[in-house]
């Protein structure tokens, strides 16, 4: 059974809408915030990344940097940018990208169901990420950015939300820079899309594994301040936008080895049968297209003999018959010699950081599926880094939860 409920949100003044809403704060680096929050004072960057707003080199994890994001909160909060809702709320959230609608609902859930594994993960999260992003949230009171969750689609939920966005005007409707249209719905009937979560039995970790640990690691530190607390405050829940999965879509997140010599290249080429292509693409899962010397090859990935659903991964079957045996990368997590690029970037990325010498070799991935998603994370299983790659991406500071 899941616990969702509504929340009293603050969000953008519908005349700064377009200024204020961002790209998330992890699919950007600080130069590019601070190239996109040019001219754009009231830019949600401000506040998931305030460090653009810093000396330039001022260390990332200082003081300076989380208090400068409260600073920017509160006072977006305090001179009309940002708004508050009258009373909870549960909102439809669709986004559209190259004609495809996606349907979810903009809800909190509890961070008791993330511990108590209802929500399921799929990757391992790292503590400093952990760390700067609990940061963050204590020091803003606030859950800044949403995460992005899915479960298995009822036809009860789908019919809700068909109808409520066939009769009702949009609170926001807007299409960003990148293409996408994102579009939010406030609902009337909160109650019965809470009673209808109590019949869904999981939901996932699409994208967000830093911010929902955050969440959890945030309500042990309240709490511990707080002995007497009954289990609703609001630092208990944290914001989510729920899609049925068979509307998610995934693309593939792909690699670049920066140091490869023409030895090893040669035998794993001999070895593992590589041919030449005119495709960049692979067209089949079990199958990756490799560029080096301004050539592109295909080559079919070994597999176990009795694999678990970690091991049937194309991502696994790299990692255990290419990465580590030709190139000796151990832990993708942490080895320098190898970068990933999301599929979002296109293969042109893949063939531009060879051609220009800053990767010697780049490997195009097929995409992850939902169904390996959710086998690996039913059975308990943590995928290798960088296995999935989620589009569209949701925009942050449409809808904030403050505590």
């Amino acid at each position: 059974m899941i616990t969702i409920k509504p929340f009293m949100a603050w969000r953008p003044d519908a005349s700064q809408l377009k200024e204020v809403a961002c790209v998330p704060y992890d699919v950007i680096n600080t130069e590019e915030a601070i190239e996109l929050a040019i001219g754009k004072k009231k830019s949600f960057l401000h506040v998931i990344r305030p460090e653009i707003d810093l000396e330039p080199g001022t260390d990332l994890y200082s003081d300076a940097v989380y208090e400068k994001g409260a600073e920017n909160l509160e006072k977006f909060c305090s001179d009309g940018t940002l708004i508050q809702e009258n009373h909870p709320t549960v909102y439809v959230y669709r986004l559209i990208r190259n004609g495809k609608p996606q349907f979810g609902l903009f809800v909190n859930v509890s961070v008791d169901d993330y511990d108590n594994d209802l929500i399921l993960k799929h990757e391992l999260t790292r503590p400093d990420k952990e760390d700067d992003r609990t940061r963050h949230i204590i020091t803003q009171k606030a859950h800044a950015e949403p995460v992005l969750l899915t479960y298995r689609g009822k036809d009860d939920i789908n019919a809700r939300v068909a109808k409520i966005t066939e009769e009702n005007t949009p609170l926001y409707d807007f299409t960003a820079d990148d293409g996408i249209q994102h579009t939010i719905w406030k609902t009337d009937s909160p109650e019965f899309f809470e009673d209808a979560f109590k019949n869904v039995k999981s939901l996932y970790v699409a994208d967000g594994h830093h911010r929902c640990k955050s969440a959890s690691r945030t309500a042990e530190a309240m709490r511990a301040e707080n002995p007497d607390y009954t289990g609703d405050e609001s630092w208990n829940f944290f914001p989510a936008v729920l899609v049925p999965m068979e509307q998610m879509e995934i693309l593939a997140y792909n690699r670049v080895i920066h140091r490869v010599s023409q030895d090893t290249f040669d035998k794993l080429r001999a070895d593992l049968n590589l041919k030449p292509t005119d495709s960049d693409t692979p067209d089949e899962k079990g199958r990756v297209c490799i560029y080096f010397a301004g050539s592109w090859y295909s080559m079919d990935l070994p597999v176990a003999d009795t694999p678990n659903a970690v091991e049937k991964l194309d991502a696994s079957r790299l990692q255990q018959h290419v990465l580590e045996p030709y190139f000796g990368i151990k832990n993708p997590r942490t080895d320098k010699n190898i970068s990933f690029v999301g599929g979002i970037r296109g293969t042109a990325e893949l063939t531009r950081l060879v051609n220009t010498g800053k990767a010697q070799l780049a490997i195009s991935m097929y995409p992850t599926s939902i169904e390996e998603l959710v086998e690996v994370s039913d059975a308990g299983l943590l995928m290798p880094p960088k296995s999935t790659w989620f589009e569209p991406k949701l925009r942050s500071g449409l809808l904030v939860h403050r505590f």
